[in-house]
């Protein structure tokens, strides 16, 4: 039981960091290779996302896609998401991996 509460709030940690990411484009790839440029409108607790005016970076390796504007993702086949830089605040996850590396140390 004490691992999955550490998962957890690993697991909470990325969340409210992406939750800061909505309205922003961002590149998800999926285990399959297939990466989808969109407006990230949405992430739930499993991770799951929805994307809005997607593209595929790889259109021709993915022309099913092509016509596709919106999409849903499952959270447990993304391998990446790739962040605009400008929008990352490097001091907010540099804290919180400080805090969850000094609640390791004190257990």
């Amino acid at each position: 039981a004490h691992g999955v509460r550490e998962a957890l709030e690993r697991t909470m940690l990325f969340y409210s960091f992406f939750k800061t990411l909505i309205g922003k484009e961002v590149v998800v790839e999926l285990k399959n290779d297939l990466a989808i440029r969109g407006e990230l409108h949405s992430v739930d607790q499993y991770l799951n996302v929805k994307l809005l005016n997607i593209s595929v970076v790889d259109p021709e390796r993915f022309p099913h896609m092509a016509s596709v504007k919106h999409c849903f993702v499952r959270g447990s086949v993304i391998r990446y998401v790739q962040l605009p830089k400008a929008d990352v605040d490097t001091e907010l996850l540099q804290d919180a991996a400080r805090r969850e590396a000094q609640q390791q140390r004190a257990k």
